[in-house]
């Protein structure tokens, strides 16, 4: 719930605003951002109080009609609807592309039949569409084939088409709190491309012989597949910790790709990939569209077979597509600057966290592994003091170049990938339909290679696009988290000490984590008997009358103030500070 919030990309005239009764005239107040009351079009859908979305009338100024009514500013269903209308998605497709999208009937001439294969997906227990599904078995010791099955998007959305058209604009799936703004029509996303259980479905199929951690074989197949089973990673880890058995057909595929990413995991640790552990939520809501609970997601063994195996269908398909001079979209990650490393080194050393010896002169290849030992190392520190994995792995990101789609492959240096590319999700990333054309086009399955003229302008925006969704993720989970932490704070009332950590530092004051996922600002103007400043490094605020200092990391006791909803901000009060 820090910083400045996200610029809206809204269609012109549109505002998200309140309604309220002044006199004889119905008006409204901006409720994502600052402005001046607008006279409103009297409307019977809509009532003083109500959250409703507007457009300006003609050319006037002031003048709107209601264009859509919302819900009510308290209710946070309501409230993270308007913000996604706020931030200029459109909630919905238009009736052309809805159409096309339930027409649209893929081929199976052609395709390699893998139904008698057990077949099975892993995704949380909230999944709605299943990009990905994965077959399995074991050759012998240190030996697996591994096949991951992807929805063959490519065959429903055909290259200019409406859905096409409308997909790439979209150029991804943007998910919230209670919703989600899909990049396909559902007619695609939860169904026809979902590999949903017990249902044939048309898909791209990466097929891989691994020894150990190196892949031996690799062959790619359009197929038929049929998922035997609709697995979650809670029972997924229930089964690998032993609480719950593993069923008939599919508990030894289970257990041959459990010990195929185990090898694939040893092997890019030994690599030197950079290690950073997230931590995200997944929020509740009851019927009323009241948030009331946020459970932290936590990346455990089950995610990583997932991702160690979809890592590695990635890398392989970059691979051929590279060799073969198939024009397509890579997923670039640059080598940090040996400036950054630097800079990284001395936030670390100031905040006592061990750091490497550096050379003199550091080479792109040595920014690199410096990054990820650093990064391994910042693991060990939280791991041995039990605090500021929120803060430090910040920093470590903050050191890294964006990662970015772009035609001409660098690698990818935050998995020490030489070749890397996102073909496992089309549903719901633009640049992975490119990369299944490209894939298809290199062994004969029926479709043309993308246009190489056009991938430049491509990999710009749909990076663009990467960005904006992110930004409205966050200010999505802002927005749900102060929802809770307003009723968690009225039960405790006004006076209730939290218990929490410094996880980001500002000239304005210290960014505080606090109780179960809540974030706020705690303003040095509150900080009173002391003129605070940030150091160079953004590292640690010094109190320059008593040499106190607030670093990255340090415990702080605050009390909650003002709490803006709408903004997704905390003001924060000190206390003993």
């Amino acid at each position: 719930m820090k910083g400045g919030r996200g610029e809206p990309a809204r269609r012109g005239g549109s505002t998200v605003a309140v309604l309220d009764k002044r006199g004889r005239f119905v008006v409204a107040t901006p409720f994502f951002e600052p402005g001046g009351r607008i006279v409103v079009d009297r409307d019977r859908r809509a009532a003083p109080g109500d959250l409703v979305l507007l457009h300006e009338r003609g050319q006037g100024r002031g003048h709107a009609k209601v264009a859509r009514r919302i819900g009510r500013p308290d209710v946070a269903r309501d409230v993270l609807e308007g913000l996604l209308l706020h931030r200029g998605l459109r909630r919905g497709f238009a009736a052309g592309v809805e159409r096309a999208a339930a027409e649209a009937a893929p081929s199976d001439a052609g395709r390699r039949d893998l139904r008698h294969l057990t077949t099975f997906t892993i995704d949380p227990v909230s999944a709605r569409d299943f990009d990905d599904a994965i077959s399995a078995e074991e050759l012998d010791d240190d030996r697996w084939r591994i096949w991951v099955h992807i929805a063959d998007v490519s065959a429903h959305v055909r290259p200019g088409s409406p859905v096409d058209r409308e997909a790439y604009r979209r150029a991804t799936s943007v998910y919230v709190p209670g919703t989600v703004e899909p990049m396909l029509p559902h007619a695609l996303s939860s169904d026809a491309c979902s590999l949903r259980p017990r249902v044939d479905r048309a898909a791209v199929t990466v097929e891989m012989e691994l020894h150990g951690a190196r892949v031996d074989k690799t062959a790619f197949h359009r197929s038929l597949i049929r998922s035997d089973e609709r697995l979650d990673y809670d029972r997924v880890d229930r089964i690998f910790a032993g609480h719950e058995p593993a069923l008939e057909p599919w508990a030894a595929p289970l257990a041959a790709a459990r010990a195929a990413a185990q090898a694939l995991d040893r092997a890019r640790a030994a690599r030197g990939a950079i290690v950073v552990e997230s931590h995200e939520h997944e929020f509740l809501f009851d019927g009323e569209g009241a948030v009331t609970e946020a459970r932290s997601v936590v990346q455990t063994e089950a995610h990583r077979v997932i991702e160690h195996l979809m890592i590695a269908a990635n890398e392989q398909v970059a691979a051929l597509l590279e060799a073969r001079g198939i024009p397509a979209l890579y997923r670039v990650h640059e080598r940090p600057e040996p400036e950054a490393v630097k800079r990284l080194a001395d936030q670390l050393a100031s905040l006592d966290v061990p750091t490497p010896p550096l050379p003199e002169h550091i080479t792109p290849q040595q920014a690199g592994d410096l990054i990820a030992e650093m990064s391994r190392m910042v693991d060990a520190h939280v791991n041995r003091t039990g605090r500021g994995r929120r803060a430090l792995t910040s920093l470590v990101l903050r050191s890294l170049k964006q990662a970015h789609y772009a035609p001409r492959n660098v690698g990818h240096a935050g998995l020490r990938s030489a070749r890397y590319c996102h073909f496992t999700s089309p549903i719901r990333r633009y640049p992975d339909l490119v990369v299944h054309r490209a894939l298809l086009s290199a062994i004969g399955g029926g479709e043309d290679a993308p246009a190489a003229s056009g991938l430049e302008e491509a990999g710009t925006w749909t990076s663009q696009r990467e960005r904006d969704a992110m930004s409205i993720e966050r200010d999505a989970d802002d927005v749900a988290r102060c929802f809770l932490l307003q009723r968690e704070a009225r039960e405790l009332g006004p006076d209730a000490v939290w218990e929490g950590e410094v996880v980001g530092l500002a000239p304005v004051g210290a960014f505080v984590a606090f109780g179960d996922g809540y974030e706020g600002l705690l303003p040095v103007r509150r900080m009173r008997g002391d003129w605070w400043e940030l150091d160079e490094l953004g590292t640690v605020l010094h109190g320059t009358r008593t040499g106190a200092t607030i670093r990255l990391g340090d415990p702080v006791s605050v009390q909650v103030g003002r709490i803006d909803v709408a903004r997704g901000r905390v003001d924060l009060h000190p206390v003993g500070v």
